[in-house]
């Protein structure tokens, strides 16, 4: 009834379906991951900017950490990174 020929056919595509499904996935985490570290580090520079020209000295750098912190909490990391800050300017 079933060959060993046809029965390795379904098992592959039944694995290339998995694979595009978890590929998407990983696509969309990717693609959120960065839109969210664009609008965090956007959002960092036009704060310091905006507290900078309040002369007030309270600015978060662009390094890894706060990429990381915009990127997986977003704007809630960018508002963790000044309130981390915050605490150290007291």
């Amino acid at each position: 009834m079933f060959d060993l020929k046809n029965i390795a056919i379904i098992a592959f595509i039944c694995i290339c379906i998995l694979l595009i499904m978890i590929l998407r996935r990983r696509a969309n985490f990717l693609l959120s991951f960065f839109t969210r570290v664009l609008v965090g580090m956007s959002g960092i520079y036009f704060i310091n900017r905006f507290l900078e020209a309040g002369q007030i000295p309270l600015a978060v750098g662009w390094n890894p950490v706060s990429l990381l912190a915009a990127g997986s909490l977003g704007l809630g990391g960018v508002a963790l990174l000044y309130a981390v800050e915050a605490c150290k300017f007291l």
